[in-house]
């Protein structure tokens, strides 16, 4: 008779991912106060500038993205609007997945034509 299969604890399952879910808020909570203390409420990439009424679409952006990396000086930290944020992130998967290199670059490093290749000899000419 083959094994009888389980299903996972669904109540257990939910329990495990809300817990999960709420350290890491409590954790976002902590470093995102000690960054807006740091630093003033402008996007580091784009200037907008923050007040109270919209902070809530200020983030923490980790530079080196990794989200448990939290010195408290703030090294790791700059505030980014919830737009530059994502384009940040974007770029950052962009890159991961395609390499360095934009895709379909040249291995050598661009182009083979050299405009002023023979311009000392141009100039020479009198």
């Amino acid at each position: 008779m083959p094994p009888k299969k389980t299903t996972p604890d669904q109540a257990k399952l939910d329990r495990v991912v809300a817990e999960a879910r709420k350290a890491a808020e409590e954790r976002e909570r902590g470093y995102r106060e000690q960054a807006l203390k740091l630093y003033p409420w402008v996007c580091g990439r784009c200037a907008r500038v923050f007040d109270l009424k919209n902070l809530r679409e200020l983030t923490v952006h980790h530079r080196d993205h990794n989200h448990d990396n939290n010195p408290p000086d703030g090294s790791n930290w700059e505030l980014l609007c919830l737009y530059c944020h994502d384009e940040e992130h974007s770029r950052y998967l962009n890159a991961d997945r395609y390499g360095r290199e934009k895709p379909g670059a040249r291995a050598d490093g661009g182009g083979s034509h050299k405009p002023f290749a023979d311009l000392a000899s141009l100039l020479k000419k009198d």
